[in-house]
């Protein structure tokens, strides 16, 4: 009888996953139906911050900055961004993902030429939401963002970041969608664009779209790549990449 029960008891659960699963499923498909590219609008700030702190939850760096705690590192890093925000007007520049429902599902964040490396304002500007994060998140933070900036180029270029999408919706091709529109519109400018990335799996994401790893190091003992996409030469095809060959029939969708 006792058998029996549990027996019953599984089945429900199981049953409860089933159509959870299936609703996620049902949902993602009903972002991609009508998905539209286009500026993140002022009114948008807080409903953009909350994607990127949440599609970016689980990014290596931000679990060795702000600790084990899932729930902890997404206020952390939504923290840090929302400051950053402020500080660098950082929306101005976005791109965003909409649904047909108008909910913004994904963001493509770029700071335009000398505009990407913080002066004293806007050190000043982060640092009551830098310390807000506890000192020792504060200090780590502090390190990470100095060994980026050792890499980036002396020379005229974009800054990429962040790139994020809604979490139960990546691998579904929003990510690349964004990254379509913003490929185009650097080669409209005729400009260079520069990222960087602690994901192994976005290196072969960003190959495909015509960045190359230009540095690679260490961060926090976290690996990190520093990639670069130069401008369009003559006779090149747009987003292309010499490495093209190399991510063929790997499947990395954000």
């Amino acid at each position: 009888m006792v058998r029996g029960g549990e027996e019953r008891k599984n089945g429900v659960i199981e049953e409860a996953r089933e159509t959870r699963s299936f609703m996620l499923e049902k949902k993602a498909r009903e972002a991609l139906d009508g998905l539209e590219i286009g500026a993140l609008g002022v009114t948008e700030v807080e409903e953009a911050l909350g994607v990127i702190a949440g599609g970016m939850r689980d990014n290596p760096l931000h679990v060795a900055v702000f600790g084990e705690n899932p729930e902890r590192h997404r206020k952390s890093f939504r923290r840090l961004v929302s400051a950053a925000f402020a500080a660098k007007d950082v929306g101005s520049h976005m791109l965003v993902a909409r649904s047909a429902d108008g909910e913004i599902v994904g963001v493509c964040g770029m700071m335009p030429p000398g505009d990407c490396k913080p002066g004293l304002g806007d050190a000043l500007h982060v640092l009551p939401g830098l310390l807000r994060n506890g000192p020792r998140a504060a200090g780590r933070t502090v390190r990470w963002f100095g060994a980026w900036s050792g890499h980036d180029p002396k020379t005229r270029h974009w800054h990429v970041g962040p790139v994020a999408v809604e979490a139960h919706l990546q691998g579904m091709g929003i990510g690349s969608k964004l990254m379509r529109v913003f490929s185009a519109r650097m080669d409209a400018l005729d400009e260079d664009a520069y990222l960087e990335t602690d994901k192994p799996e976005n290196v072969y994401f960003y190959e495909r779209f015509g960045f190359e790893v230009v540095g690679e190091e260490e961060v926090l003992g976290v690996p990190t790549w520093f990639m670069l996409r130069q401008k369009r030469r003559d006779g090149e095809v747009p987003g292309s990449s010499p490495n093209q060959d190399r991510v063929k029939g790997r499947s990395w969708w954000r």
